[in-house]
């Protein structure tokens, strides 16, 4: 016997009969009248029904169906399971299981619209019709089924809705639960009104106490830890400013020491005989402490100076006034980096608060700087270095294409081993080696001034050559000196004015075609060089085939030929500790170490991007950088190439050149328009440099001890110093043709840089093929 509710309406016995078992399977069926099928639930069952419906079941398609309660009697027995936690339990458990049984068999959500089939299972209305559009058959027992025997569950729907309501009314708040109350018509009295009305209001003022202790807390905690950023803020001024109160000190005595000097070395020139050109202009150029200070504390303090009237100007006055208008330009060149200048003070005097100026540098150094620190010092040489130069000189400018052709890009141009010759090579498929000293370009010192007797001895030879004649002075040239060409030169009374005018239309005249002392033709167009840091004739080569070649300049021909690249190779240098040891980076993602006494690469690294740069540190032959279209710059150590020592990650985007300043400063430049210098030693960031513009294009990149330079898509070579993140100045290329529009002259772009060691001049190539020899100036 099954105990609950049980509902049944039959119409005909033989119907009912007809059905057999199939009707009992889930639940019990009958006919009532005209109205349909209805469902009848059954709260537990005999054993040989349970039997029958795990036989029909399990013959069924495995698609979940409705179960029985197994132990609830009745719906209302859902709401008390019991007590204590095992009941709770239970309870929840039992919840879960009609949770369960309400699903509908397809989309396994709660049952919509409910509606039997003549099988006896239930299912969403959309659900079982959607089905029945492509199929003929019961979802569970897979019995033929058509929409004519789908009937409406009223009983299901039913107690579906009572199921949601009593989920609804579990996860409502008590006050949801008070005002259904109230909405029902629940009488309360005004009594009961007024204690709950009391109630809240105590629990209203109640929270609004914690609320506002609450906002004081968060209002403390805050002013705190403003009062503690302040003091920390301000302890850290007052370290700075003891800085400074003992550099101004340290600065101050050394000074004075200076101004006693000059007046020791005056009085020697005046007993030995010597004119004191300087004498006259010795109260004008010297100056007090206090007016000195006020002409370095700002912008204003340049009015102040003493400046002699115009009208009455000797030679020294001259001079006085050269040097005075030097000093003004270099005070202006510290405002324009003022901040940044105050950072790099103020990093260095932190980082070397406690280190004392070595006795070594002490003794190079002819002035005495009594209480410099190290900090001091290292600042003292980045602001003598930075206001130094202002701009770049054009000294020189190569013109060497091949007028048929236009393709011109010079895509490397490097410096031998010795500063003598550089070399130049593109897509014009050739190496070009030109002689830097037959310009006379080394002949120029750091401030752009050309050395006189160099100027003297040119123009001399010009115009021997025009009295005499080519052959005669090439007899004569031997066996002339110094001495009378300075005599001749005397007669010539040329100001140094118009022996620099000389000079600069010797190197650049537009009508000459510089010519390479040396030409080595290639198979394919080049994308890097690299000189032997040894070997003066060996400079090696990559090409856009992959192929990786050594050449001997003097026989101009190839040494060897490495072809294991598989695509274009885009790098290659030579290490600076050993010479017969390479390394080149290609598109293949590969990076492969060469020697130069087997034919087979030495170490090879594979690597997951594009290899643009690869560059040996100068200080060991067992670490390279690499730089990757991956964004990064992977610094290896070659005695375990497995994996990278250090990942520098920061730039946005392929990363095109990687160079080293030192044995522990790494330069590089990508693509996002940015260079950044990276300390390899501790593995850290430390300057990003941003002025250029480099968005697609190799545009060089060249280093020294001090300074960085790259080029730029704007057809412009900029100069950074490193220790500021902005440029110190930039010179833009002209187009040499006169029939270029601006349009076309917009459209090169800086290809190569490199500096002469670190002196201030520097060889520039653009996409058009010039070379321009650059030097910085005051």
């Amino acid at each position: 016997m099954s105990v609950g509710i049980e509902v049944a309406a039959i119409e005909s016995p033989a119907q009912m009969m007809g059905t057999g078992e199939k009707a009992t399977e889930c639940c019990t069926t009958g006919w009532l009248g005209s109205s349909g099928p209805l469902l009848v639930v059954n709260r537990g069952s005999s054993k040989s029904l349970e039997g029958e419906r795990m036989e029909e079941c399990s013959t069924g398609a495995l698609v979940p169906a409705v179960k029985p309660e197994p132990k609830a009697s009745s719906i209302t027995d859902l709401a008390d399971p019991g007590s204590g936690e095992v009941g709770r339990l239970v309870h929840e458990k039992e919840l879960a299981e009609v949770d369960k049984d309400l699903l509908c068999p397809i989309c396994m959500q709660m049952i919509k619209d409910a509606f039997l089939t003549a099988c006896g299972h239930s299912f969403c209305y959309m659900c079982i019709i959607t089905h029945l559009r492509n199929k003929s058959d019961c979802p569970c027992c897979a019995q033929f089924l058509s929409a004519k025997q789908l009937f409406p569950n009223f009983l299901l729907d039913k107690l579906l809705k009572k199921t949601s309501a009593r989920q609804i009314s579990k996860s409502a708040s008590p006050v949801e639960h008070f005002r259904q109350a109230l909405q029902q018509g629940c009488e309360v009295s005004i009594k009961e009104l007024d204690t709950l009305l009391a109630l809240l209001a105590e629990k209203k003022r109640k929270m609004e106490q914690e609320e506002a202790e609450r906002n004081m807390q968060i209002l403390l905690d805050f002013l705190n830890c403003l009062r503690k950023q302040k003091v920390d803020e301000l302890n850290e001024v007052q370290t700075h400013l003891q800085f400074i109160k003992e550099d101004i000190g340290a600065v101050e005595r050394c000074r004075m020491d200076l101004y006693r000097a000059r007046d020791r070395y005056s009085v020697k020139l005046r007993m030995l005989g010597v004119d004191d050109s300087i004498s006259g202009t010795r109260k004008q150029w010297h100056s007090s402490p206090d007016n000195n200070a006020c002409a370095l504390s700002g912008r204003g303090g340049m009015s102040s100076w003493n400046l002699p009237r115009r009208d009455a100007l000797s030679a020294s006055d001259s001079q006085y006034l050269t040097q005075t208008g030097l000093a003004v330009a270099r005070k202006k060149r510290v405002h324009a980096q003022f901040d940044e200048l105050q950072e790099c003070y103020l990093r260095k005097r932190r980082q070397m608060a406690n280190q004392p100026y070595s006795q070594q540098e002490r003794d190079k150094s002819v002035i005495q700087r009594e209480g410099y620190t190290a900090g001091l010092a290292d600042f003292q040489t980045v602001l003598t270095t930075l206001t130094q130069y202002s701009r770049m000189r054009v000294m020189a400018e190569l013109r060497h294409g091949d007028l048929f052709h236009s393709a011109n890009i010079v895509s490397s141009i490097e410096f031998d081993c010795d500063y003598e010759l550089f070399a130049t090579a593109g897509v014009s498929r050739c190496i070009k080696v030109f002689d830097f000293s037959s310009d006379r370009i080394e002949n120029m010192d750091i401030s752009g001034r050309v050395r006189v007797a160099t100027v003297e001895e040119k123009i001399r030879e010009n115009q021997l050559r025009q009295r005499f004649g080519a052959k005669e002075v090439e007899k004569d040239l031997g066996r002339l000196g110094k001495d009378t060409l300075r005599k001749d030169m005397e007669h010539l009374e040329l100001t140094e004015t118009w022996c620099k005018t000389e000079l600069s239309g010797v190197l650049n005249d537009p009508a000459d075609m510089h010519c390479p002392v040396v030409e080595m033709p290639t198979r394919s167009k080049l994308s890097c060089l690299s000189w032997n840091k040894f070997t003066k004739n060996h400079i090696a080569s990559t090409d856009y085939e992959g192929i990786v070649t050594v050449w001997d300049v003097n026989t101009r021909q190839s040494v060897m030929e490495y072809e294991e690249h598989e695509k274009r190779a885009w790098s290659v240098d030579f290490s600076c500790i050993d010479p017969t040891m390479l390394v080149s980076g290609s598109d293949d993602c590969k990076v492969k170490l060469w020697c130069t006494r087997q034919e087979a690469s030495v170490i090879d690294i594979d690597m997951k991007a594009n290899i643009c740069s690869v560059k040996y540190n100068p200080g060991s032959s067992n670490f390279i950088a690499v730089g990757s279209a991956d964004h990064h710059i992977h610094y290896y150590d070659l005695r375990n190439p497995s994996e990278p020592l250090h990942v520098f990650t920061g730039h946005g985007k392929t990363v095109s050149y990687v160079k080293f300043l030192s044995n522990y400063e790494l330069a590089s430049a990508s693509t996002d328009s940015t260079l950044r210098l990276w300390n390899v030693r501790d593995n850290i960031p430390v300057r990003t440099f941003k002025g250029h513009t480099n968005e697609k294009n190799f545009v060089g990149l060249t280093v020294n001890s001090e300074y960085i330079a790259c080029g730029s898509e704007t057809n412009e070579v900029f100069v950074y110093h490193k220790e500021i993140s902005k440029p110190v100045t930039w010179h833009k290329f002209g187009s040499p043709d006169l029939d270029d529009t601006e349009d076309d002259a917009g459209s090169y772009f800086i290809s190569a840089v490199c500096w002469k060691s670190d002196s201030p001049t520097m060889l520039t190539a653009n996409s058009q093929g010039t070379i321009k020899v650059l030097v910085l100036a005051a």
